[in-house]
């Protein structure tokens, strides 16, 4: 997913997991530029930034080295770096948690910023402005792209930190010694030394969307060593000479069985070589003298392996198709536009400063029934007990009080745990609530279980509503559904079903 989740360490560390990199003419002014960098996929509502960690997004200037089979993009070996610090959390004078970072720009100068504040911080004399927050994830992936299937969007409805920094293109960018420059992302630990080994250089960095869980790690191609991690500790604008042709190869390997996905060769063998060694050097190329567009992404690149000059400004917009281009382009060399199962985002992004759409807070809501023979009595005198013994995938509960405040811990047979708490229950109804406190990736979760009357039997009806905390709506429904399933078909094997 672009860069979301590309690698066992960064799975460890999702606030350091960067997501997407983003380069584009601002919409409010044509004279500014913004870079923007996404991070914690599957961000909570409640997300922050982490406080040992640097964020960085470094621009280098680039020149056109080579066209054809022989294209090249040489970036200078010194450029401008946009570095990030938070703090730990603190509370105000109202008493909210809040936190509060300083982002150091190239120049030295430092501009303190605060977390989720919609209008960002400036610069005294107004050349720089920055924005730091949980927004919605502009990214959509539409597709099981191993076997070209569309699908949905797998992203809907979720949540990344979104860091943002728009600045005046001309005092902050010497455009006039070329006005084509390379951008990555990256997160960078305290550099100490490891008391098991030698310190981690960085835990992700991205220049190019799809690099690593597209292109290192094709999907379409099986038995393969994962090789992710090994390019995160890489060093941007400067792979390893010793392992390059470890990595060139499998980019050569991967762009050859994306050729062939749809049964069709498109892509001479040479092609294909010229294309890795351009996808090597992996920097999200943009020109601030041409328009950046919702379609030119990658546009710089194609022209160049193609021979021709470019006529955008490359780079990414916030609402780019950017995983439809690209497997576009990988598949049939642009023969065919290949749309997903989704024509965007969640939310498109917004015109205005910070770009980035709002986050995600709507409820998402699970729903189950089943209906049995027996009496709603007889249900309810089994499964009208907080402690929930009954379910097939509990293996002990422990209860904590009595009545309302009820706490129920529960461990399953997989061997995770949750507590829950009772917030009402009418036995005259038949029904109880109750909220999740720890053992489910979500908040605001809620959980109503029914037991009505239906002809000469009765119908049980369990409804769950949350917000997904560090799983997509997508895997944490699948969850949730699976968990009231599994319960509730277990009541047929005790009360028979109804006919």
């Amino acid at each position: 997913m672009s860069d979301h989740v590309d690698g066992p360490r960064s799975i460890g560390d999702p606030a350091a997991d960067i997501t997407d990199l983003f380069a584009f003419t601002s919409p409010e002014n044509p004279a500014r530029i913004v870079l923007a960098m996404d991070v914690f996929p599957s961000a909570g509502e409640d997300a922050i930034f982490s406080n040992v960690i640097d964020y960085a997004i470094a621009v280098r200037r680039v020149t056109v080295a080579g066209v054809g089979n022989a294209a090249k993009f040489q970036p200078e070996a010194d450029g401008i770096r946009f570095s990030f610090r938070f703090e730990t959390l603190k509370r105000d004078t109202a008493g909210k948690a809040i936190q509060h970072g300083v982002c150091k720009l190239p120049d030295g100068r430092e501009l303190s910023l605060t977390v989720n504040e919609e209008k960002g911080a400036s610069t005294p004399q107004g050349d720089v402005r920055v924005f730091a927050g949980l927004r919605s994830d502009p990214f959509y992936l539409a597709w099981d792209i191993a076997v070209l299937k569309k699908l949905p969007n797998l992203l809907q409805h979720t949540n990344v930190l979104s860091i943002v920094v728009e600045f005046d293109t001309r005092r902050v960018l010497d455009l006039a010694k070329g006005s084509l420059f390379g951008a990555i992302a990256e997160t960078v630990p305290p550099q100490q030394r490891n008391l098991l080994g030698p310190a981690i250089s960085r835990i992700d960095w991205v220049g190019r969307p799809e690099q690593t869980n597209m292109r290192l790690n094709n999907p379409a191609m099986s038995a393969i060593t994962d090789l992710r991690d090994l390019w995160n500790q890489q060093t941007p604008f400067a792979i390893s000479k010793v392992l390059q042709p470890l990595f060139l190869q499998r980019l050569k390997d991967s762009h050859a069985t994306w050729d062939m996905l749809d049964g069709k060769a498109d892509w001479p063998p040479e092609t294909i070589a010229a294309t890795a060694n351009v996808f090597l050097d992996d920097f999200l190329l943009f020109d601030v003298a041409k328009p950046i567009n919702d379609r030119s992404h990658l546009e710089i690149e194609k022209s160049t392996l193609s021979g021709r000059p470019y006529q955008t400004g490359g780079g990414r917009t916030v609402d780019a198709n950017s995983i439809d281009i690209l497997l576009t382009w990988l598949v049939n060399k642009d023969r065919e536009f290949l749309q997903g199962g989704a024509t965007g985002a969640t939310k498109p992004g917004i015109k205005v400063f910070p770009y980035f759409a709002t986050p995600n807070t709507e409820l998402q809501i699970v729903d189950e029934t089943v209906e049995l023979a027996a009496t709603p009595d007889d249900v309810w005198s089994l499964i009208g007990q907080f402690g929930g013994a009954w379910h097939p995938q509990t293996a002990r509960v422990n209860l904590t009080g009595a009545g309302i405040g009820q706490l129920r811990t529960i461990q399953m047979i997989d061997g995770q745990q949750m507590v829950e708490r009772l917030e009402a229950i009418d036995d005259a109804k038949r029904s109880f609530r109750y909220t999740n406190i720890a053992g489910m990736a979500a908040s605001q979760f809620t959980g109503t279980l029914e037991v009505k009357p239906k002809g000469s039997g009765s119908v049980v009806d369990w409804r769950v509503q949350f917000v997904a905390t560090g799983k997509t709506d997508r895997a944490m429904k699948v969850i949730v559904s699976t968990l009231l399933k599994t319960g509730l078909e277990s009541l047929k094997s005790r009360f028979g079903a109804a006919k």
